[in-house]
């Protein structure tokens, strides 16, 4: 259960850094609204994951979900550039977050 806990938070952390970009430096209320209840919510999450999972396993997954998603919102809505490089780089922050769920038994 603490895996889909943390799953959800990590979801909760796309959505907040999203809400944030849209918020034009907290200038769109409704924008600064979601960033601010994404963020506590997903903050609540992770706590609550924490709870079981190690702090060294869970917040680098944690990290992980959330620059994946935000990498994808950024290339598929925003127009931010795919190139080799960055596909490259976000494919070894996904390798690194199966390591650790795959090293934390």
């Amino acid at each position: 259960m603490a895996w889909i806990i943390l799953f959800a938070s990590g979801l909760l952390e796309v959505v907040w850094s999203a809400a944030m970009k849209v918020s034009d430096g907290f200038s769109n209320l409704p924008a600064t609204i979601i960033t601010f209840l994404a963020a506590g919510i997903g903050f609540w999450l992770l706590g609550l994951a924490m709870k079981t999972l190690p702090l060294g396993t869970a917040y680098p997954v944690w990290v992980g979900i959330g620059a994946v998603g935000a990498f994808g919102v950024g290339v598929i809505f925003l127009g931010e550039p795919l190139t080799l490089i960055r596909g490259g780089s976000v494919c070894l922050i996904v390798l690194g977050i199966i390591g650790l769920k795959a090293s934390a038994g």
